[in-house]
């Protein structure tokens, strides 16, 4: 017996147990994350197979899949799906990018930061379902009102996070780094973004996920292509099987963005633990 739980049986104390971390290996992991999403399939098949949920109401698991069959089989289901990546993916990128100068302009100047922030936390609060009617009078029913609306969407959330991990870096090793006659420019490149690594990836999953949502809602600007245009087509036709598709291809494209970042997560940050608690 050591001497630290002599000590504890002397006083009648209960002696200490070190929190021990419980090694889970990566299937047992992966088979706990798939309980859910298997849980309420299950669920769905039960309730169509019952008739607790009837066709008019939500179609069957089997009927989806036959309509993911008979829509890709006629093209529509992969035509759709890049011309929806492509909206969701060039918005994005131009989201990112405005969000990322933006953040760092005003997080690290001050000039910057009196100039824009106010400004940029006004447009920040405005709902960007509010500009649809908006966009639609300034650019019309074509592809750049679409595109225009997912960018602003995904601008303010990397805006926010670039701005406070900037402003969250060591004014310590900033001065050190210019001391040693390192540019602005290059201390922004080599310690000011290294250092806000973790909320510019935080940014990014919150743009990434509005990426999905804002798609949704441009693509009920008129669109006569894509993933919104064949749920308008569906809904015209009460076809509640492809309306499900729908459904599950934007559930499936926000869990892909969500693994994406983590992966990056992975490869950028290594000496991050894995998430998650310890028990």
């Amino acid at each position: 017996m050591s001497a630290v739980s002599e000590a504890a049986a002397a006083e009648g104390l209960v002696t200490p147990r070190p929190a021990l971390r419980t090694a889970r290996g990566r299937p047992f992991a992966l088979t706990v994350r798939a309980l859910g999403p298997v849980a309420l399939l299950v669920l769905w098949w039960a309730a169509s197979a019952t008739g607790v949920l009837t066709p008019d109401v939500l179609a069957s698991p089997a009927e989806v899949l036959r309509a993911v069959g008979e829509l890709w089989g006629n093209g529509q289901l992969p035509d759709a799906l890049t011309t929806s990546l492509t909206r969701s993916g060039v918005g994005l990128l131009i989201g990112l990018a405005a969000g990322l100068t933006l953040g760092v302009v005003t997080g690290f100047t001050r000039i910057g930061d009196e100039i824009l922030d106010s400004s940029l936390q006004t447009l920040r609060t405005i709902p960007f379902l509010a500009l649809v009617p908006l966009f639609m009078v300034w650019f019309g029913i074509n592809e750049t009102a679409k595109i225009l609306l997912i960018a602003v969407a995904t601008t303010f959330p990397m805006y926010v996070s670039t701005s406070s991990g900037v402003r969250n870096t060591d004014p310590k090793l900033v001065e050190a780094m210019r001391s040693f006659g390192m540019g602005r420019l290059a201390v922004v490149r080599e310690v000011v973004l290294p250092g806000a690594l973790p909320s510019l990836l935080a940014g990014l999953r919150l743009s990434m996920t509005l990426s999905v949502i804002a798609l949704i809602a441009a693509e009920e600007i008129n669109a006569t292509e894509g993933i919104g245009y064949l749920m308008s087509q569906a809904q015209s036709y009460a076809r509640t099987d492809i309306l499900a598709v729908c459904i599950l291809i934007y559930g499936l494209l926000g869990l892909a963005a969500d693994i994406v970042v983590r992966l990056l997560e992975r490869v950028l940050m290594p000496w991050r633990p894995s998430r998650g608690g310890t028990r």
